[in-house]
């Protein structure tokens, strides 16, 4: 507590990155609680410091302006510091794990830096800093305990991240994450689905299995078939509605994944398959172990078996050699796959990756002009593919808000069993669902990147499945001092090899 007030010391966790670090941050929001703090947005505004007490930074150390985003920020905070010696700042994540006590010596009003390895020793790490008043630099090489043993607490009251492996077994030239998170490293699959029970038992309907590649899960214990058999496993838990998965590797595709999300109904028929290019050569140099013939051929299969799949994916123009001719491959590549949206970057050089010494690395404005192509290829082909949704229902799950002009078009928002973004409207004197609940809705309009659902207002189809997981939003909603996010549970064990089934004793004559 404070000796002015006796409020308790404020935190506030700032994200960047992937999924991985959102869930993480949910762990160091977890942490954060048990240790007596209070997320500085649940403060009332007329209590609310500018600053929180603990600044933690989840860093990214993939994209190109990734040093200069922080640094950046950690300036800004700067003044705070000086008005507020006592206020602490911490570095994790990513950048974290790279660049080590760097970070102290750009920033020296950084109080704890912590590696990917150790998110658990936030807590310490700040007591240890404000006793010795001295920066705390603290990074594991390896993982110790599988993250999920941490308390967390959660961003949703009906949505949830489930980590089933953590690290990367690949050698990606242009990739700086696996010697920052380490080789994979796989939970037993009783842990996951006890992790699941539980999220489920708390009002989740919809969770997330994530690992960096998560479709190689049971790499570990020697099971080559353990991804898709935990996703049929999944569809045996009652009361779980949704089931999402990201993001595979298509190296390690396999029919039988795709046959389990076909005859799961609880997984959803979405699929995020990073291309990265179409260009066997640069595949080949960014040391991918697919081409494109099988990169299509996954594609063709999942189509098969569950044709109104969502593919996404992501893509890197500019890789260090790639040609016009390579770039054309990709684009070929992105129509024929007919991706409904791709996250799609331009090529930087990330130190300490092979790819940032090649020779060859192709200029800015190349890169820009190609880039600009591929981005009015790729709306050209969203377009297309969301039009295909006009006259047609969907089923939603509704979200607080995932539309910046909601409350002008008086418009919900939230996501369709294949992902796609979807606004829609709610007729007067109708039922209005709660984000967690499930809404069936007309479409009446497909945009490149979302899709407008107004036919109830015409009369159209329009109808709300109440679900666990509204009832788990409206209690928070009950409990505004937990500022509308559920509150923090303990995590479950563990990584590993599975432990041996026990053998049966021998069978003795008396």
């Amino acid at each position: 507590m404070t000796t002015e007030n006796m409020m308790p010391k404020t935190y506030d966790v700032r994200t960047h990155g992937c999924q991985m670090n959102v869930h993480d941050s949910e762990r160091l929001a977890g942490l954060l609680e048990t240790a007596g703090y209070v997320d500085v947005a649940t403060v009332p505004v007329a209590q609310r410091p500018d600053v929180a007490d603990v600044v933690v930074f989840n860093t990214c150390a993939v994209r190109e302006n990734a040093d200069n985003k922080l640094y950046g920020n950690l300036g800004q905070l700067r003044p705070a510091k000086l008005r507020n010696p006592d206020m602490q700042i911490a570095v994790g994540g990513c950048m974290a794990q790279k660049d080590r006590s760097t970070i102290v010596e750009r920033a020296p009003w950084v109080d704890v830096v912590f590696g990917t390895h150790n998110i658990g020793s936030l807590p310490a790490l700040l007591a240890r800093a404000a006793h010795n008043k001295r920066a705390e630099v603290e990074i594991l090489e390896s993982l110790e305990t599988f993250p999920s043993t941490l308390p967390t607490r959660r961003d949703s009251a009906y949505s949830g991240w489930v980590s089933i492996s953590v690290g990367c077994n690949n050698t990606c030239t242009f990739c700086i994450v696996p010697s920052l998170r380490g080789t994979e490293q796989d939970r037993r699959p009783g842990e996951i689905l006890a992790e699941i029970e539980a999220l489920v038992a708390q009002g989740v309907i919809e969770i997330t299995l994530l690992g960096q590649n998560v479709n190689t899960y049971g790499v570990e214990f020697g099971d080559r078939l353990a991804f898709g058999k935990l996703l049929r496993a999944c569809g045996e838990i009652e009361g779980l509605e949704r089931v999402r998965f990201t993001s595979p590797h298509p190296a390690a595709f396999t029919d039988d994944v795709i046959l389990a999300m076909a005859e799961t109904p609880n997984v959803m028929p979405s699929l995020h398959m990073p291309l990265q290019s179409g260009s066997d050569t640069v595949l080949r140099q960014m040391r991918r172990s697919y081409r494109s013939a099988r990169f299509l051929g996954i594609l063709d299969t999942v189509r098969e078996h569950i044709p109104d799949a969502a593919i996404t994916t992501d893509i890197i123009v500019g890789f260090p050699g790639e040609t016009e001719e390579d770039f054309q491959g990709t684009l070929d590549v992105v129509r024929q796959a007919r991706f409904s949206s791709a996250f799609t970057f331009q090529y930087s050089i990330r130190p300490g990756t092979p790819a940032a010494t090649m020779s060859d690395q192709v200029p800015k404005a190349v890169v820009q002009e190609r880039f600009d192509r591929l981005i009015a290829l790729q709306e050209e082909v969203s377009w297309a593919e969301n039009r295909r949704f006009e006259g047609r229902e969907v089923e939603v799950l509704v979200a607080p808000a995932e539309g910046r002009k909601d409350s002008e078009t008086q418009r919900m928002s939230g996501r369709a069993r294949d992902n796609r973004l979807v606004h829609f409207a709610v007729p007067d004197g109708s039922e209005r669902p709660r984000p967690g609940d499930l809404v069936t809705v007309g479409v009446t309009y497909g945009a490149p990147h979302h899709l407008v659902a107004d036919a109830a207002v015409d009369g159209g189809g329009y109808r709300v499945r109440r679900t666990q997981g509204g009832e788990a939003w409206a209690a928070l909603q009950a409990d505004p001092s937990h500022g509308g996010k559920p509150k923090v549970s303990l995590g479950i064990p563990a990584v590993g090899r599975p432990a041996p089934a026990p053998t049966a004793p021998a069978c003795t004559i008396p």
